[in-house]
């Protein structure tokens, strides 16, 4: 009977055969604006192979395999002999050896290398989210590294190969690596003094052995690991390679894999050190400064992650809502559902352009404007990992509404992205340590602040919105006294008056009217779907169309 009685109508073709990279118009605009004319061509043809990739159902069916399929612990061979492997589903190996070839983890050696590699990155992380650990240690740990010249010169080519070299063995034999990261232990959490794990100092200098525990230690088959520990001169950073130079195993015992939320495709473990070689990276008792440019990079591809699950919910709300219909039309074309689909591109488009613009500031870090842009990302990146990474959770669950029953189901993929949404606001250090690490550079690095106010005062006289919220804030930082209790309320307001500066500046006026009188302006409600029904809401949405 199901053959004559079981018609599918009214369901949308799958979201698939397409460029992901092409479609995203404010992920295009934003590598046009900051990529020189002369790499233009090449950039965006390499991010369209990558685009096409991720669009395609192949790529797509290996994200769901992996989610599928997580990662298995096997502590001990069939002997009984201790090995600490993990395995991974097939897919995730495909997944990682795309990611690497496309450069995500090249940036520091490629021309305009942040902002093509951080673009590949909200692009192939559409795909699938969890394979993006790795790759973005394996990205962050080259500046950390280099607090250490000679550690740097063996390590960095290896970390920025094109390859994937999958498998356990002396990183010396490998065409490739990559890196993990170990800082966190059950008594501190984010409060790293705290640790414990104690690094005693061998008769080469240099060199210790690691005796303690890390509480998270994700992606624990990586081929080096930047892990801090208690020398004898205080918290030190130390590099820990999984394998030693003659084949051995570095003793790395990896006591359970976590059971997450979301994230399930990778790998998040606890470790014990006993007696784990390592080499010191910088001076003893420096390791938080050492490994804060590797936290500063993860922390910037905690805002391209969530902007890469903003960007995909958009594009199935908006692709499912073109194709349904309902009471007598198309759901993009009532009035309510187009207010909602617009005030949920309005956030992702947010979050794309500021991501890409602090990328573009890693590009411009060692050129002319060098110090003032350092100086800018010293606040606003955790400025934008504070807010961006928040919003994130909202647009997926407003997201996944839009398809109704539909998207409550697994196999819409919306859940998933659902799970993924609030790693991004935890991982790197949760919402109160973004916002006091705010509060720290306003009251010790004035040269931030004022790095900041230039880059939003560039639209300054282009909306009277912006202009009166700008003077608010500078209102509210003329008074540090006590701010501590009121410092998110500070910090959603720079990331917004950020936000409105660049959209001003960079997005068709539809998108930063739009933005500027409902972020900025008040006309707002609580919910996802309430701008002011005057605006242009039919060209927001159809700027967020992820096919034509």
């Amino acid at each position: 009977m199901a053959a004559t009685t079981h018609t599918v109508t009214n369901q949308p073709p799958p979201l698939v055969g397409h460029d992901v990279f092409a479609v995203d118009r404010a992920l295009t605009e934003a590598v046009e604006r900051h990529v020189d004319p002369e790499l233009l061509d090449e950039v965006r043809d390499e991010l369209s192979g990558l685009g096409r990739t991720a669009g395609s159902a192949q790529a797509q069916e290996w994200g769901v395999q992996a989610n599928d399929n997580p990662p298995k612990l096997r502590t001990h061979d069939r002997y009984g002999n201790r090995i600490d492997e993990v395995e991974f589903h097939p897919s995730w190996h495909r997944l990682l050896a795309k990611g690497v070839s496309a450069g995500l983890t090249a940036a520091w050696t490629r021309p305009a290398g942040h902002v093509r590699r951080a673009a590949g990155f909200v692009v192939w992380s559409q795909v699938e989210a969890g394979h993006g650990c790795p790759l973005s240690m394996t990205h962050a740990a080259v500046p950390a590294l280099r607090a250490e010249p000679k550690l740097a010169a063996e390590w960095e080519p290896r970390l920025t190969s094109l390859v994937y070299d999958e498998g356990l063995r002396p990183a010396a034999q490998k065409a490739g690596v990559l890196f993990g990261m170990g800082m966190t232990e059950k008594q501190g959490g984010s409060d790293v003094r705290a640790n414990t794990t104690a690094a005693r100092p061998l008769a080469v200098d240099g060199e210790y052995l690691l005796t303690g525990h890390k509480w998270f230690c994700s992606a624990p088959m990586s081929d080096g690991f930047l892990v801090l520990a208690q020398a004898p001169e205080g918290l030190t950073c130390f590099l820990v390679p999984r394998v030693l130079e003659d084949g051995t195993r570095n003793p790395f015992a990896i006591q359970r894999l976590k059971d997450k939320l979301g994230n399930r495709s990778n790998a998040s473990s606890e470790v014990e050190f006993d007696g784990t070689w390592a080499q010191r990276v910088g001076d003893e008792g420096r390791g938080v400064r050492t490994i804060i440019e590797m936290v500063a990079a993860t922390r910037l591809d905690c805002v391209l992650g969530a902007a890469a699950i903003m960007r995909q919910a958009v594009a199935q709300a908006v692709h499912h809502c073109t194709y349904r219909e309902a009471f007598g039309g198309t759901l993009i074309d009532k009035p309510l559902m187009r207010n909602v689909l617009a005030d949920l591109a309005l956030e992702s488009e947010a979050a794309t352009t500021l991501g890409m613009r602090l990328a573009a500031a890693y590009d411009r870090a060692d050129g002319s404007a060098g110090e003032q842009e350092r100086a800018f990302l010293r606040l606003a990146v955790p400025v934008a990992k504070y807010w961006v990474t928040k919003r994130c959770t909202p647009v997926a669950a407003e997201a996944l509404e839009c398809l109704g029953g539909n998207g409550y189901v697994e196999e819409s993929g919306m859940p998933r992205l659902l799970r993924e949404s609030p790693l991004n606001s935890i991982w790197e250090g949760s919402g109160n340590v973004q916002a006091l690490d705010v509060l720290r550079a306003l009251q010790r690095e004035p040269g931030a602040l004022n790095a900041f106010l230039q880059e939003v005062g560039r639209a300054r006289g282009e909306d009277h919105r912006l202009d009166a919220a700008i003077k608010d804030l500078l209102t509210e930082l003329a008074d540090l006294d006590g701010i501590e209790a009121r410092a998110r309320r500070l910090v959603e307001r720079m990331a917004l008056v950020l936000q409105g500066s660049l959209l001003v500046r960079y997005a068709p006026p539809a998108v930063a009217d739009a933005f500027c009188a409902s972020r900025l302006g008040g006309d707002w409600g609580a919910a996802f779907g309430t701008l002011p029904h005057t605006l242009d809401l039919g060209s927001v949405v159809e700027r967020a169309r992820p096919v034509a």
